[in-house]
């Protein structure tokens, strides 16, 4: 796979980008590869990070910022899950219905598992069942779905139903809670993790489109990324405390807890708002630094206290492509991928 520094100019670029932002480093390189992308997943304890790359992944040593490894046969993947204690990651394959098991040491494929569920998307695990959840959207007008899975012999254990089509990120408040962001109702879903049921759905207006979430455990504080106005909610009563004005084309959000950072990517823009949590319900924009157009989404390691996106970028599409869809509908015709940006946002 192709691999290519950037610039000493660009270098410099970045640098004086990264000296305005409040002390915030940002890197890229390009690391190859084809396919377009969805989620980013960083493994604190190997330092490695999970990049979709539509039919596999690739793995790439974050500190290194170089491709060691690569999960095959993933089609129209969309995210990495890890289960620690079993040293096993998942992958959700919606190409498929599938999810792929593999060693988190080796890289090494372990099994696919059949989903039962189409349209598989985000993925999660849940350290208080110690279980690996996938989350499925559906058609128009039916419900969404959460499919259990046991990290030790992955094999599917459960389904949940939730409350609308479009089901995003989910989080575990590790006592037995899971929270899912409903991206078409602007609502969170409430599971219990000891029965895999629903029990609750609240809105969370403002908010449009909440995709990514995160949570502190401590303070009982959810963070929800959404379109230009994420907001934080009460995890005990499900009320919004607390606005976050951030960029356009939300897709994923990360936290670090130890530096209570949250990282808040917009595609539309090509920036990430950092966050600071100064009390449970009061929040400071620190930063927004500049990385790649169209990067929305993202991944913290909060070992290294280092955030990871990546991104394609398209040449120019043929002359004779089709025009874009009418009423702005769609992305239009893409030219060649001419370059695969892995971007390294630290202090």
């Amino acid at each position: 796979m192709r691999q290519k520094l950037l610039t000493a100019a660009s270098l410099l670029a970045f640098a004086a980008v990264s000296a305005s932002a409040q002390n915030f480093k940002v890197d890229k390189m390009d690391i190859g590869g084809q396919g377009g992308t969805d989620y980013v997943t960083a493994d604190p304890a190997t330092g490695k990070v999970y990049v979709s790359r539509g039919t596999m992944f690739q793995i790439v040593d974050g500190a290194g910022m170089k491709v060691v490894g690569a999960i095959p046969d993933a089609p129209r993947n969309h995210g990495v899950a890890i289960a620690p204690k079993e040293h096993r990651g998942f992958t959700t394959n919606a190409g498929d219905s599938t999810s792929t098991m593999f060693d988190t040491q080796t890289g090494a494929v372990i099994k696919k598992i059949p989903l039962g569920v189409q349209s598989a998307d985000g993925i999660m695990y849940d350290d208080f069942s110690g279980k690996i959840l996938t989350i499925h959207h559906a058609p128009k007008d039916q419900k969404g779905a959460m499919v259990v899975i046991d990290p030790s012999s992955g094999n599917v254990v459960g389904k949940v139903e939730l409350s609308d089509d479009g089901p995003e990120g989910g989080v575990s408040d590790g006592k037995g809670t899971i929270y899912v962001n409903e991206e078409g109702s602007n609502s969170i879903d409430v599971v219990d993790a000891r029965t895999w049921k629903m029990t609750a759905t609240w809105k969370i207006d403002p908010c449009e489109g909440p995709t990514g979430i995160a949570m502190d455990r401590k303070n009982n504080r959810i963070f929800s990324g959404c379109g230009k106005t994420s907001v934080v909610v009460d995890a005990k009563s499900g009320k919004v405390v607390a606005q976050i004005t951030n960029g356009d084309g939300v897709d994923a959000l990360g936290y670090d807890d130890n530096q209570k950072l949250i990282y808040i990517p917009s595609g539309r823009d090509g920036n990430v708002t950092i966050v600071h949590e100064d009390s449970p319900d009061k929040y400071t924009i620190v930063a927004t630094v500049a990385t790649v157009p169209g990067a929305k989404t993202i991944a913290v390691d909060d070992k290294t206290h280092t955030a990871y996106e990546f991104q394609p970028e398209y040449g120019p599409p043929p002359a004779n492509a089709p025009a874009p869809p009418a009423g702005g509908r769609g992305r239009g015709p893409r030219g060649p991928l001419i370059h695969g940006w892995f971007v390294k946002i630290s202090k």
